[in-house]
């Protein structure tokens, strides 16, 4: 044997060497007690029309199909969450909808029965409010124009104020009135439905309102008075088909109050 075979042969074991590290033995034995940590499950979603997966979901995130968690209890009113699905609607739906308050036929409940928003009436409301106090300021001015009366004319800002008042009370108050009148009669309403329908059966205003700015009176109350008919004729009929018996005094109040409002807007802001 070599000088330097016997060289490595002489060597200690590495266990007795300085600074080395033992050999980690594992028991056959206790191979049952080793803890094996468990992998995260994840659902895959369910595969959507196109073939294709929406993204995953994990097992302790449970939502509903939307992905949003609505309030079931009272402290849903104050929450934004609750109202977010009845503003859920595209620029297909609205026009659709609006379509069906110029050209009522009775059938809007039916439309709007698996999706009512609130989008429509915030919408016309608020653009009716703007509409009627410009253009009455416009119409004011034209009469004058057109006068003999040599009368100054300035911008009246409490138009703005007047029309809020009259369009947001009427619209939120007077649906609610008969929600809670046809609830005691025995029938099965929907207080969004009736906000909803109501707030589509104003939209007739807005485009009455251009023409409402001809400073000839006759014009301005035919106009006036085929707008209420129109608003009311759309009221009317859906009311009567929501309900389970034929209410007369309710339809008539309804269209009556139509007509008003239709009369006030001309008085008030096109005299």
């Amino acid at each position: 044997m070599s000088s330097s075979q016997q060289a490595y042969t002489s060597l200690p074991p590495t266990s007795q060497l300085a600074g080395s590290v033992p050999a980690v033995v594992i028991d056959q034995k206790d191979t049952s007690t080793v803890h094996i940590p468990e992998a995260t499950l994840q659902k895959l979603p369910p595969i959507n029309n196109g073939g294709q997966r929406q993204g995953y979901q994990t097992m302790a995130t449970p939502s509903d199909g939307n992905g949003q968690q609505f309030v079931s209890n009272w402290r849903g009113v104050f929450s934004v969450s609750s109202y977010t699905q009845y503003f859920n609607v595209d620029t297909d739906i609205v026009l659709n909808r609006v379509t069906s308050s110029l050209f009522p036929s009775g059938d809007f409940f039916s439309k709007i029965d698996a999706n009512p928003d609130l989008y429509g009436l915030v919408w016309i409301s608020t653009t009716l409010v703007f509409v009627i106090a410009s253009l009455g300021n416009c119409a004011t001015y034209l009469m004058l124009e057109t006068s003999d009366i040599n009368n100054s004319w300035s911008f009246d800002v409490s138009y703005v104020d007047m029309g809020a008042g009259l369009v947001y009370g009427y619209v939120l108050i007077v649906p609610l009135v008969f929600y809670f009148l046809l609830r005691y009669l025995g029938s099965n309403v929907s207080l969004v439905r009736f906000w909803c329908m109501w707030g589509y059966s104003l939209f007739v205003f807005i485009p009455s309102s251009l023409l409402l700015v001809i400073p000839v009176e006759f014009i301005r109350w035919t106009i006036i008075v085929i707008a209420g008919a129109a608003s009311s004729s759309f009221v009317t009929l859906n009311l009567r088909s929501c309900t389970q018996n034929d209410l007369p005094v309710v339809l008539a109040a309804a269209c009556v109050l139509q007509y008003g409002l239709a009369f006030v807007i001309k008085m008030w802001f096109f005299a």
